[in-house]
């Protein structure tokens, strides 16, 4: 198979010459584009997307960095990313760094030696102060669901705070002053302001913050169920369960189940994130909303407007979340 350089050196030109050719750029002579045509038609040559970034400078690629890969939240969230890159005609990376520091790091390093031509961060351990400074370098970057006050505008995120609040806020509408709360990982930004808006709605309500009521999970199914039970082998009161995600609160769910619990009758859940499988529940589950493709979409069109040069897009970079009402909320 006939290589760029071959073709260069048939056509007595360049290699950024014939890339020029190969991507039709405006500044090429008319007889440079017939000897370089004419060669390829000669060797049979077929331009692959290396030959034609030599000019450009551009892959076309654009890594993307998540915690994990399975789960409805990522899915969801790396479907709006790859549907809009591949309408743009761009391609993408991806790899998963597990809330570990080095790990991260190592992909983030993994992603620049593949000469990405951005980042799509989703990222928990590596601290701000270095996101910060990777933003200084030569890849752009964008960083997904955390709020860096330094680098605002490649940030695209959720008021968690305002969400935490929103769910608690309804079950104290409903009558409930005994809720318990199943959180996230301590490590995780998201799960912290999710935390601080449960607290928020209970000490507007003039309701005591109960330490006990509080139990860490991991945003994975099994750690819901397992705090149900802790809530219950502890012996305490409580008529509703706020989840940090909608997993954990289908693990809680059955926890209750499994205690011959009447959801909502005798135990009211809420979760967050309303992913596909809320509806799928039952009861149905009410849940936060997290527009979490809408946030990815807008990522990728951060990246087309400030690294491929598409003005027609608009950025935003916060997002809110919205109250989601179903079955599994009953009033006292």
């Amino acid at each position: 198979m006939a290589t760029i350089y071959e073709v260069s050196a048939l056509a007595g030109v360049s290699l950024s010459s014939v890339s020029r050719v190969l991507n039709n750029h405006e500044h090429v002579s008319e007889r440079t584009k017939k000897k370089v045509t004419q060669a390829m038609e000669q060797l049979n040559f077929r331009p692959n997307s290396i030959a034609r970034s030599l000019a450009s400078n551009r892959t076309n690629c654009i890594g993307i960095l998540v915690s994990e890969l399975h789960g409805p939240f990522y899915g969801s969230m790396l479907t709006g990313i790859e549907k809009n890159l591949k309408k743009a005609g761009k391609h993408a990376i991806i790899t998963a760094g597990h809330s570990d520091e080095t790990s991260e790091k190592n992909a983030i390093d993994f992603l620049i030696n593949r000469n990405c031509d951005a980042l799509i961060l989703l990222v928990d351990a590596i601290s701000d102060a270095d996101l910060v400074k990777l933003s200084q370098g030569t890849t752009p970057l964008v960083i997904l669901n955390r709020h860096i006050k330094e680098i605002s505008d490649n940030c695209f995120y959720l008021d968690n705070i305002q969400g935490g609040y929103l769910a608690t806020k309804h079950l104290i509408e409903q009558g409930h002053t005994d809720i318990a709360y199943i959180s996230g990982p301590n490590n995780k930004q998201d799960t912290n302001d999710r935390l601080i808006g449960h607290q928020q709605a209970l000490t507007q309500a003039n309701i005591k913050v109960n330490e006990t009521l509080i139990y860490e999970g991991d945003f994975l199914m099994q750690s819901g169920r397992e705090g149900f039970n802790h809530f219950i082998e502890q012996g305490q009161k409580f008529t509703a369960v706020v989840c940090a995600n909608d997993e954990m609160a289908a693990g809680a769910m059955k926890g209750a189940r499994e205690h011959h619990i009447a959801i909502p009758q005798d135990c009211s859940f809420i979760g967050f994130d309303n992913v596909f499988f809320t509806e799928y529940l039952y009861p149905q589950l009410t849940s936060i909303n997290y527009p979490i493709q809408a946030m990815a979409k807008m990522s990728t069109k951060w990246i087309l407007k400030n690294v491929y040069q598409d003005d027609t897009v608009e950025i935003s970079n916060l997002f809110v979340p919205e109250l989601v009402t179903r079955e599994s909320v009953n009033a006292r």
